[in-house]
């Protein structure tokens, strides 16, 4: 009788144990899980036994107080959220005629302009969505544009990577300003040479050349830039903070005018060198291309768009 090898079975997966390990390691230990699951702590305790059975490996390493992934955990759990991911986004491409946002919507932008900006346009957007979640996440460094950790990133400036989708959803400069009293106190510079004397605020954030500021005059046909080294004692990552500092009277800062419109309308800050511009910073809302035809993010982002300025594409 001839031989035959012996091929072992392919492990079972079942499309509800994906669902299930996503919210689990959401949740972050087995009692929370069975809160949001509706079940109790034994039946998540359970189910994620059986899993473990069929897969013939361990997911979790677990105690009585916390619980951790393991290897294999952290690949099973990277795999059923792109693929549930992907499922969302079928089941809104095939329901796209209707209009109707739902699902995760997952967000990301900058720490102060989320904070005073988008967290208040994700309010009044799900509002008007009651079937879409939303999970917004503030970061100082932007993450990278390839990362699909993220459906929506907000953006300063134009994206540099030609593989993700960019939209124009507001103008907005770079401006230099003061507060009238550290201007009286040191002097008001008149060119951008004169900054290498002045106390400038730094702000460390992003990709971006720390403390070189590009400034460029247009005299006709005539364009001239100069890069300004500057220095100061003053240092932040954060934007907010670094505009109090101003207010403050520590120096010279330059800042989006998104940031600061308020006090130079006010008198309280000043406008330095006006005559200076600086580099673009249009706010730009950056999406992967596979979420072009989803309603969540076609929706949001021109929602996003109405509200913050003249709508545009890059």
């Amino acid at each position: 009788m001839a031989s035959s090898t012996h091929t072992p079975p392919i492990p079972a997966i079942a499309p509800a144990d994906l669902g299930f390990f996503s919210t689990l390691c959401s949740a972050g230990s087995l009692s929370a899980a069975a809160r949001e699951l509706g079940i109790s702590t034994a039946a998540v305790s359970k189910h994620l036994t059986q899993m473990e059975s069929r897969l013939g490996t361990a997911l979790l390493n677990r105690t009585t107080r916390r619980m951790s992934l393991t290897q294999e955990g952290e690949l099973y759990l990277a795999h059923a959220r792109q693929i549930l991911a992907a499922i969302g986004d079928l089941q809104e491409l095939m329901s796209a005629s209707g209009g109707t946002a739902r699902g995760l919507l997952r967000v990301n932008a900058t720490l102060g302009f989320g904070r005073t900006h988008i967290a208040p346009l994700i309010s009044s957007f799900v509002r008007r969505h009651p079937k879409l979640q939303v999970q917004l996440q503030l970061s100082v460094n932007p993450p990278p544009l390839t990362d699909d950790a993220f459906d929506v990133c907000i953006r300063f400036g134009p994206p540099p990577d030609a593989r993700v989708i960019a939209r124009r959803i507001a103008p907005n400069r770079r401006l230099l300003c003061a507060s009238p009293a550290y201007l009286a106190a040191h002097g008001t510079p008149r060119t951008p040479a004169e900054l290498v004397r002045h106390d400038c605020i730094g702000i460390r954030q992003g990709e971006e050349a720390y403390g070189l500021w590009r400034l460029t005059s247009r005299r006709g046909r005539k364009v001239i830039t100069e890069a300004v080294k500057t220095r100061g004692t003053l240092t932040t990552n954060d934007g907010e903070i670094a505009v109090n500092w101003a207010l403050d009277g520590h120096g010279i800062l330059m800042r989006a005018e998104w940031d600061i419109a308020r006090y130079l309308k006010s008198g309280r800050l000043v406008q330095v060198l006006p005559e200076w511009e600086t580099p673009d910073a249009d706010i730009h809302a950056v999406y992967p291309q596979r979420m072009q035809g989803t309603a969540r993010v076609r929706q949001f982002v021109e929602h996003l768009a109405q509200a913050l300025g003249r709508p545009g594409t890059a």
